[in-house]
């Protein structure tokens, strides 16, 4: 099968990505934070990145990455798609077509943590607080040159 991934601005398919893989893999999330940020994560947080996608034989995104400059914002993956090899797919199109060096990770999301230390991150710095202020640490990570 042919992998593509292409632009993708379709926010409300994407929150539901995005909805389905936090309840999947975010379990120190309450349910009142995973609201907080849905409520924020297609009109506030999606448009301020670039996110690609790769979609299903239906176009629909099962996964999808959000970047900024020189980081990446977002990397999130439908349970019923994980363990494809789709996260590993926009992580190395991040890296290779686009030059970014940098991902921020939830602490707690060791999973997520795991990924990134096997593709090659490693920890340069950490914050106590998430960017909305919530008490979720964030580790700061960048590609080993």
């Amino acid at each position: 099968m042919f992998i593509t991934i292409d632009r993708c601005d379709d926010y409300e398919a994407l929150a539901g990505v995005w909805l389905a893989s936090v309840k999947a893999s975010h379990d120190f999330l309450s349910e009142a934070d995973i609201e907080f940020y849905r409520q924020r994560v297609s009109s506030e947080y999606m448009p301020q990145v670039e996110i690609h996608a790769i979609k299903n034989g239906n176009g629909k995104p099962v996964a999808f990455i959000g970047l900024s400059e020189d980081n990446i914002e977002m990397l999130f993956v439908h349970p019923d798609e994980m363990g494809k090899g789709y996260g590993s797919l926009l992580l190395k199109f991040a890296i290779n077509d686009k030059g970014i060096k940098k991902v921020d990770v939830n602490e707690q999301n060791t999973k997520a943590l795991e990924f990134y230390l096997k593709h090659g991150f490693s920890i340069i710095g950490r914050d106590a607080t998430d960017g909305e202020g919530k008490a979720y640490p964030i580790l700061h990570m960048k590609i080993r040159d």
